[in-house]
């Protein structure tokens, strides 16, 4: 990997007696979208208030853009967005108004300052409310506005902290094709979500947080792969002779009686194939691949991983 754009090198984060973060190594490259996974209070945020400069790290070390989140904090903020899981606009303002002034507060003159908000109201696709107060703004329109102040300073770095929480079908996508759109034009972004449709559209890399440990990573299709639930689901009129010719042919069929249909385990989705030609016999009426999904990942992950009650009950036993 080149130099990252987001380096956390064992970073741990501790309250009083709560271990936020414990260990936490997270790299994101230039240009792609990095996602974190994890329930609430797994660390997602605190990783990002670490990274963001907001909190300083107990331990570990950890770099954006390059620069120390604590030695070079002021320089880190001037190469960062940052959108949190609500909306910080100014409700009173319009909303070419909470964009001008954020403008002005990182230092632009009032027309450059002008100039920037029209862009990101263009961008955005909020002409027609610009010059409407934030408060007559629908969720979604809240939540592009929210994005778009993030965006004035023209960031190389974004974190996304949960930015489609409570939003409709609709404008959840709508955000997910505006971060698109930043990636593609270089920006890096680091972005977590309980949503693993989002993570699995979005992110290139998905760290699994949990009791704030990473405890899975790798590429969307990497995570699925370990979960191993690839499957196909066949529907036929003879299905007890098709379930012994896929079993000649080396593959685990069962025929479902309640629904009516037949499953096989594939370890690869390229056994389809072989699949096709044991039954090319048979009349078959339906034939679907399912394959493993990041939910699967996440409810295995969640089965096998203590929760951070558990593990600080552990601790007290060791203590004790």
């Amino acid at each position: 990997m080149a130099d990252p754009m987001i380096e956390a090198v064992a970073v741990t984060k501790v309250y009083g007696e709560v271990t936020a973060l414990d260990g936490v190594t997270v790299r994101v490259s230039e240009g792609t979208v990095a996602g974190l996974l994890g329930h609430n209070g797994a660390g997602k945020t605190t990783l990002v208030n670490v990274l963001t400069t907001m909190v300083p790290p107990s331990g570990g070390t950890a770099r954006v853009a390059g620069l120390d989140v604590v030695a070079d904090a002021h320089k880190v903020r001037g190469r960062i967005g940052l959108t949190g899981q609500f909306a910080s606009v100014d409700d009173q303002l319009t909303g070419l108004d909470n964009l001008v002034t954020v403008a002005r507060l990182l230092g632009a003159g009032r027309r450059a300052a002008h100039v920037r908000a029209g862009e990101l109201i263009d961008l955005f696709g909020l002409g027609e409310a610009a010059t409407r107060p934030a408060r007559t703004y629908s969720g979604g329109m809240r939540r592009r506005l929210d994005l778009a102040t993030s965006l004035v300073g023209q960031p190389d770095v974004l974190f996304l902290d949960e930015p489609t929480t409570g939003l409709d079908p609709v404008a959840r996508l709508g955000v997910w094709e505006i971060v698109e759109a930043l990636v593609h034009d270089g920006t890096t972004v680091l972005l977590t979500t309980q949503y693993l449709e989002e993570a699995d559209r979005l992110a290139g890399s998905i760290a699994v947080l949990s009791a704030g440990r990473v405890v899975a990573s790798g590429t969307p299709a990497e995570l699925k792969a370990g979960v191993g639930r690839r499957s196909v689901h066949i529907t036929l009129a003879d299905a007890p002779e098709a379930v012994a010719a896929l079993e000649r042919a080396g593959l685990a069929a069962a025929y479902d009686e309640k629904n009516g249909g037949i499953s096989a385990q594939l370890p690869d989705s390229r056994q389809l194939a072989l699949v096709v030609r044991a039954l090319e016999e048979f009349d078959i009426g339906e034939l679907t691949l399912t394959e493993p999904t990041l939910d699967d990942v996440y409810l295995a992950l969640s089965r096998n991983t203590p929760s951070r009650n558990t593990l600080s009950r552990n601790a007290g036993s060791r203590n004790r």
